[in-house]
């Protein structure tokens, strides 16, 4: 009935509308912060994911970027504080670029900074936050663009999290029970800015 370019148009339409009342919604986010990055390929170039998560494992911000350096490090710390409030402990893999860059940013010179090894996979609050996102990638084939990259997964973690939920600490009929009470939500939201946009 629709084609895969009309849906792609409503995503740019909506996604970003919908994307915040979810993240407002939502409760307030923990006080640890789980910061972690990857590579993405766009067009055969190299660029960095980061992802920033809390101790729930709820999405706080991601932003793509070309370097590794201190400068993307603070970029992307300036970024999460606009929309979040200041973390009572930050943890990162062993990147130096975190500690110089935080060294820079006021709010955050006084943080508990914990330093853990990517290879041990103890940071796996950051690290398992990536994976939806790689599974989108190959169902995608690739991301291509560095802008509408970033606008599709600033849009993609919080919807997606609206609906995932934790299905291992609930029986099937409290699964239910909330799923149904999202779906409500959502429906109130999407008819909500369509009409808006239609008057």
């Amino acid at each position: 009935m629709v084609t895969y370019e009309t849906v792609r148009c409503w995503c740019d339409k909506f996604g970003a509308e919908f994307a915040r009342c979810v993240k407002a919604a939502r409760p307030r986010p923990g006080s640890i912060w789980h910061l972690d990055e990857m590579f993405v390929t766009l067009r055969g170039e190299p660029y960095l994911l980061w992802r920033a998560v809390d101790e729930h494992g709820a999405e706080l911000d991601v932003l793509v970027q070309k370097r590794r350096d201190k400068a993307a490090a603070k970029r992307f710390f300036l970024r999460v504080l606009r929309s979040n409030p200041v973390p009572n402990k930050i943890v990162t893999d062993q990147l130096r670029s975190y500690p110089a860059a935080k060294a820079d940013i006021p709010e955050l010179a006084q943080v508990k900074h914990v330093f853990v090894k990517a290879a041990a996979r103890v940071n796996n609050r950051a690290e398992n936050s990536h994976q939806p996102t790689r599974r989108r990638e190959r169902q995608m084939c690739g991301f291509r663009d560095p802008q509408r990259t970033q606008a599709f997964l600033s849009c993609f973690g919080p919807i997606r999290q609206h609906f995932a939920l934790p299905r291992h600490q609930m029986n099937a009929a409290c699964h239910r029970a909330v799923l149904q009470e999202r779906f409500a939500k959502w429906h109130g939201w999407t008819v909500a800015d369509t009409v808006e946009t239609v008057v």
